[in-house]
């Protein structure tokens, strides 16, 4: 798998270069082409009591160019080329929407130089296969499942590489099939091994080589009142992930009602299973067992929505009992738009933790969208969130706090205005072996996003 870049780029170019044949012509004529292009500003100040200034903000304009052929004996390719590229920068700078992946990986920290400069790569290069109800692709993807999950929330998506086969039955039942092998987080140009993401210069104690994969299985069923998930993710030597989620539809009066539940449960396995045990391990001698679920109810009224969700890590003080989430998942329903949760997927944090995935935490979230067509203000929005979490730590008490607001314009098709306000008091995170962090009394960020689709 190791040269999987390269043999997709050369078998897709040779699609694309033999034009002289008339089928060939076709694929080409009747191509898709899209893309994006999205202005993005974020600003963040953090209250450390300390007197030093930690305001740090950046600017930056990017975006995807995406080219799909036409289908031809059920083969097609694409390609899509992803940009990001900062100005204005100030002395601090909040790296988040640019290279802080990049900055990570290369030992200079998350918003030196490295991590603020722009970049171009070819987040997607592949080659796929379709007959009836199978689809194969072979190459760099764009993918979203539960715990691989290409984030939105920040300029370009995550991307993995690999070879994935997709099969549908009649109706509404999907199973995946996938071996992935590297994985290039949002704010990075590079696809690296993805085991060795997760864990960086400490892949080889842990696991026992400098390189691994992560299989993954995933089903979907949607029936008009249900939809049930069930996704395993299997990283060779490292760990096993399983996720499982529900949801029932109904309607009271003229609400409409969505019960949901989910279920996360995480080991490792193989050489980490060992290897973690140890004495003077990343993790303290812990080796990883991570129970989580949540609860959410979801109820629609016209333009209209509630949501109320409840999320809970058991605690194990004898296990890493955080959450590992190195490909940019966020699975828990009581997700936030962020406190620094996606953090953990920056290059060798794996086994750091932060807010209501940290092993003993428990959520309560409350959420309120409103449309406003039916005022005479179309495409016009409002979204209010609160989360409470409580930490089940000795000596620990303090409850994080975060509030999100967000005001957003949308048009019928292509462009889409976004104003958030994000505050967090008493921001939490752990380290790898389990030790909370100083608590960040309080984080502020603000953010502008304006996406253009074609």
């Amino acid at each position: 798998m190791k040269y999987i870049s390269l043999l997709t780029i050369m078998l897709t170019s040779v699609l694309f270069a033999t034009s002289e044949v008339s089928t060939l012509a076709e694929v080409f004529s009747e191509a898709d082409v899209s893309g994006n292009v999205k202005y993005y500003y974020i600003q963040t100040d953090k209250d450390n009591k300390s007197g030093t200034d930690t305001s740090a903000y950046a600017n930056s304009l990017g975006g995807k160019l995406q080219f799909n052929t036409a289908s031809l004996y059920g083969f097609h390719a694409g390609v899509t080329f992803m940009t990001t590229n900062p100005f204005f920068l100030g002395p601090n700078v909040d790296a988040s929407i640019i290279g802080r992946d990049n900055g990570v990986r290369l030992g200079e920290g998350p918003s030196g130089e490295i991590a603020s400069r722009g970049f171009s790569v070819l987040g997607e290069a592949y080659l796929a296969y379709d007959y009836k109800d199978i689809n194969i692709y072979f190459g760099r993807e764009v993918i979203k499942t539960p715990l691989i999950d290409a984030k939105v929330v920040r300029l370009l998506p995550s991307a993995v590489e690999g070879i994935s086969l997709k099969y549908a039955l009649k109706g509404s039942t999907k199973f995946d099939l996938a071996y992935y092998s590297s994985f290039k987080q949002r704010t990075s140009d590079v696809f690296i091994n993805i085991i060795k993401h997760a864990l960086g210069d400490s892949t080889r104690e842990i696991i026992g080589s400098d390189s691994g994969y992560v299989g993954m299985f995933g089903f979907n069923h949607e029936a008009d009142v249900y939809t049930l998930k069930l996704y395993n993710y299997y990283a060779s030597n490292f760990m096993n992930s399983i996720y499982m989620s529900g949801e029932y539809k109904t309607d009271i009066s003229e609400v409409k009602v969505t019960f949901g539940a989910e279920y996360i449960g995480q080991k490792s396995i193989g050489n980490a299973q060992i290897n973690l045990a140890k004495v003077g391990s990343d993790t303290g001698g812990k080796s990883i067992a991570v129970n989580a679920f949540g609860l959410k109810v979801t109820s629609t009224f016209k333009s209209t929505k509630l949501i109320l969700a409840y999320s809970k890590v058991l605690r194990d003080k004898n296990k890493h009992d955080s959450l590992v989430l190195p490909w940019d998942g966020t699975p828990l329903f009581t997700n936030m738009i962020t406190s620094n949760d996606l953090f953990q997927s920056n290059y060798a944090n794996a086994l750091n933790a932060d807010s209501i995935y940290i092993g003993g935490a428990q959520g309560i979230k409350l959420l309120y969208n409103q449309k406003y067509d039916s005022f005479g203000l179309k495409g016009f929005s409002t979204t209010l969130a609160y989360l409470n979490t409580r930490f089940n730590r000795q000596g620990f008490d303090k409850t994080q706090e975060d509030s999100n607001i967000v005001f957003q314009y949308k048009t019928p098709k292509a462009f889409t205005l976004q104003l958030k306000g994000i505050w967090v008091k008493n921001d939490t995170s752990a380290n790898k072996d389990g030790t909370l962090k100083n608590q960040l009394q309080l984080l502020t960020q603000y953010r502008i996003i304006a996406n253009y689709k074609f």
